[in-house]
């Protein structure tokens, strides 16, 4: 005969994460994060299309500057972009290793500087992917910021204009003599290639030939 002490209630059924329970927020952190994963999709698509993205770009480019015409204001907001712009040009065009910081440091130069050197790619401090993809957010929020008055200061825009004139022209001399002293160019036309044989040097022109 079973001891009476010895039953146990029945436990009641646990509730899982799938129902009711959850609520609103996790149907939208779902779908949020469903659509972050598709949109990381598209860039990792997109990414080998080099042409096909800058034309997109420009695409949106000649949108902004539409709606700004047709405003017919909002020129600090076109001022912050173009000073934001020259920020990501300027980390476009310089190397991930500043040669002047490794020299101070006593790392020596991170780029070659004679023929014999070994050849090394250049490292960009921001990549082509998000130089590319910096631009057209940074255009798309100055487009969006196009619809809120807020953001319409009133201010005389030729000063504004011939500030960044200015400005961009005294950042790229910089950025060019910079460029000359390291003797570097952050493009890919006029770079020593491989082209299966290497270079001679001093030391292989004394070694005796059979």
């Amino acid at each position: 005969m079973m001891d009476p002490s010895s039953s146990t209630a029945p436990a009641p059924a646990a509730t899982t994460g799938n129902g009711d329970g959850g609520g609103p927020a996790a149907a939208v952190s779902a779908a949020v994060t469903t659509a972050s994963r598709r949109f990381q999709h598209l860039l990792d698509r997109s990414t080998p299309h080099v042409g096909r993205r800058w034309l997109g770009l420009g695409a949106v480019v000649v949108v902004y500057a539409l709606r700004a015409w047709f405003v017919g204001g909002y020129y600090i907001v076109t001022y912050a972009l173009g000073i934001y712009l020259l920020n990501l040009l300027i980390a476009f065009l310089s190397p991930q290793v500043d040669p002047e910081v490794a020299e101070v440091l006593g790392e020596g130069p991170s780029l070659p500087t004679r023929a014999s050197d070994e050849f090394r790619p250049f490292v960009r401090r921001l990549p082509e992917f998000k130089f590319w993809y910096s631009i057209v957010k940074a255009f798309c929020i100055a487009f969006v910021m196009t619809f809120f008055s807020i953001f319409n200061v009133p201010v005389f825009w030729p000063i504004l204009l011939f500030y960044w004139v200015v400005l961009f022209t005294v950042t790229m001399k910089r950025q060019i003599l910079h460029m000359l002293k390291y003797r570097y160019v952050p493009f890919t036309f006029g770079k020593q290639r491989y082209n299966g044989k290497r270079a001679a040097s001093a030391d292989d022109l004394t070694l005796p030939k059979d």
